[in-house]
């Protein structure tokens, strides 16, 4: 570690005041990018229904039509609107509704009881009933109200109640949800609420942009993105995972190499490994047996005796030279092979496997830093000092844990990519060996400079000169912005040298963020009696439908209209939030 540290001051910034002062002059000149807003949402339980009718809303505007049938086609488009729309720019209307199973008439009511004064018969129960028995749906088909429910009911309970087709034979329209409501509400209301429950829950169990968040006990709230699904995004509630698979946040690791090693950590795969390279297996009990001697005639609590050499079963009577009776000077490759293959796969699995435990117990062991940091501030900042801004030190920590989580994910990634279990004929020898050398001199320059800043902030500075507290402050400025540039180089070296490449390219890794992993922000959910104030992030939808405001369905503060106002970025206190660590302390201060 220490050889490869000496090798790469270059990467370190001049530690002279005049590298400060010129951080500090260049405050003037400095301009501020507009911020791009969060591109993740929670959806708590309260603005579910109002995210649902922001894209039922958006359908039957478009499509002009009612609730029942836009729901049935975002239900089998996955809740995806630019891919419903792709279909009906490729297909036409028709071939878009007829494979959703969406039957849309002309005139309104077809699906309510047909006329009192006419008879029908039901092709179902074959009983001959009044029209007010009966009930037909779009698609033009007439049961008796009894069969229609029992129907109903049977799909509920099986778990179908989001697309019930319709009874008649090879039809494929979905049946009016207001009708089901109607008719099951009637003998089980219990069965009722449990299909519009399925029906609010079906934006997040189809929907592959939303996703319920893994927190345990669960804490209710979904998470939606926006742009991308391979994603780490944090709850409100604090937890952090990745999107895609549901697991803990785990890039660079792709989210198969994340399985693959946490299976490889908790079955007994490394054990068998260590079994087949130190045992061998008795002839006549098969137990794995270790030799705990020199001598190779050994003998299993069985009672057999075996030589070592070769796993054949002798008797008990040998020489200095020789078992009596045996013989097994002859080769035999594939046992040999086998072995030679278990151990080296072995002694590749400890080697991964003990680095990223280390980064690991560091990351825990340096999270518990804080409180000592904290410490160390407070007396800093007490003393009398030219020296009062110590934003650096909450910035450098910030810093610390993110690479220390990127660099122990990265001994993962590493394990499956120059192994042969994924990639064996996606590369030649020569190739794996250029992009692993490549992978592990970056991988090398990170835990350099990353160790280097976990050293200084461990420095007693509350006890140090204002010139020694200058120097350390500078170092770890300069090492906080380089290693965010070895992070960055780091996933763009995944993503175009190793992962790129690829032919089969089934492997991706959440982008890198300098700030850490997006902290989603609460869905807006707006109710007033103006519909015209609506604006920012309340739901059209949702405007309108009370005279009160109902405040269980706003967060943050609110403007005169009832709307959620924008909240307002307050400054983070010690601790909270994340930084862009790439600007000096005194810029990051100032807003």
């Amino acid at each position: 570690m220490e050889d490869c540290g000496s090798s790469d001051e270059d990467y370190y910034y001049s530690s002279d005041r005049d590298s400060l002062d010129g951080l500090e002059n260049e405050d003037s000149d400095f301009q501020w990018a507009p911020s791009k807003g969060p591109t993740t949402k929670v959806i708590t339980k309260e603005s579910l229904l109002a995210a649902q009718r922001e894209d039922l809303r958006r359908v039957m505007e478009m499509l002009s039509l009612r609730e029942h049938h836009a729901r049935t086609l975002l239900i089998h488009y996955r809740w995806d609107v630019e891919k419903l729309l792709a279909v009906l720019v490729e297909k036409g209307k028709t071939d878009l509704f007829s494979e959703a199973g969406v039957s849309v008439v002309e005139s309104e009511g077809t699906e309510t009881p047909m006329s009192s004064s006419s008879a029908a018969m039901c092709d179902i129960c074959m009983e001959e009933l009044p029209g007010d028995k009966m009930t037909k749906m779009d698609c033009g088909h007439a049961f008796c109200n009894d069969c229609w429910t029992e129907h109903f009911v049977v799909k509920i309970n099986e778990g179908q109640s989001k697309r019930i087709r319709c009874m008649a034979h090879k039809c494929n329209a979905i049946c009016d949800e207001a009708v089901v409501r109607n008719l099951v509400g009637k003998r089980h209301p219990d069965l009722a609420e449990k299909f519009d429950r399925f029906l609010l829950e079906s934006y997040i169990e189809d929907n592959r942009m939303v996703k319920w968040c893994p927190s345990t006990p669960h804490c209710g709230n979904a998470i939606r993105v926006e742009d991308d699904e391979f994603c780490e995004v944090e709850c409100s509630c604090g937890v952090q995972f990745c999107f895609s698979c549901l697991s803990e946040a785990h890039s660079p690791c792709s989210c198969m190499m994340w399985e693959l090693w946490m299976k490889k950590c908790r079955d007994e795969s490394e054990t068998v490994n260590w079994i087949t390279v130190h045992t061998k297996p008795c002839p006549k009990c098969h137990k794995p047996v270790e030799k705990n001697g020199g001598c190779n005639l050994v003998s299993c609590i069985c009672g057999q005796a075996f030589c070592w050499l070769c796993g054949g079963a002798t008797g008990r009577d040998h020489t200095w030279s020789r078992i009596a009776g045996h013989s097994c000077g002859r080769y035999i490759e594939d046992c040999e092979k086998k072995t030679e293959r278990a151990k080296r796969d072995l002694y590749r699995y400890m080697h991964y496997h003990n680095r990223y435990k280390a980064h690991t117990d560091s990351f825990k062991l340096e999270s518990k830093l804080k409180e000592t940091i904290l410490e160390k501030v407070s007396i800093s900042e007490e003393r009398e000092s030219r020296l009062r801004d110590f934003s650096w030190v909450n910035n450098g920590l910030l810093r610390l844990f993110r690479s220390r989580r990127v660099l122990s994910y990265s001994y993962p990634f590493a394990f499956y990519m120059f192994g042969e279990e994924l990639f064996k004929d996606e590369m030649t020898n020569e190739e794996r060996e250029i992009k692993q050398h490549l992978f592990e001199d970056q991988q090398q320059q990170l835990e350099a400079n990353v160790e280097k800043l976990s050293k200084f902030l461990e420095e007693p500075f509350d006890q140090y000169t204002d010139d020694k507290v200058m120097e350390i402050r500078m170092h770890v400025i300069n090492l906080s912005v380089i290693i965010d540039n070895l992070c960055q180089k780091m996933y763009e070296c995944i993503d175009n040298d190793l992962l790129g490449s690829l032919q089969l390219n089934t492997h991706n890794i959440a982008p890198y963020k300098s700030k850490g992993i997006e902290k989603a922000s609460e869905l807006a959910v707006c109710r007033s009696s103006k519909a015209s104030t609506t604006t920012g992030n309340c739901l059209p939808s949702d405007c309108g439908t009370s005279g009160k405001r109902d405040r269980s369905f706003s967060f943050g503060s609110s403007d005169d209209s009832g709307c959620p106002s924008p909240k307002q970025p307050k400054k983070e206190s010690y601790g909270g939030g994340f930084f862009d660590l790439n600007l000096p302390a005194e810029v990051l201060d100032r807003n």
